[in-house]
């Protein structure tokens, strides 16, 4: 299973690369698969490439229940 997870474009770099703030860590990716990108835009990454363009509300969403997901196996334990 192959997961990707949602950041925010901080900066725009040079060669197709961007550095993405997800959930307040800063990650220097490929932006080379998606057009048109700007600072502030939400994609989804996975293995260092931003893979699509999404709604800023699906990748708070989307944040918010991984967040959950790592919860609930800190509490089993």
């Amino acid at each position: 299973m192959c997961l990707s997870v949602p950041a925010k474009i901080a900066k725009i770099l040079p060669n197709d690369m961007a550095t993405v703030s997800i959930d307040g860590i800063s990650l220097e990716i490929s932006i080379a698969l998606v057009d048109e990108l700007e600072v502030g835009d939400c994609v989804l990454v996975h293995v260092g490439y931003a893979l699509a363009k999404i709604d800023p509300t699906e990748a708070k969403r989307t944040l918010q229940l991984l967040q959950e997901l790592g919860g609930a196996g800190e509490r089993r334990s």
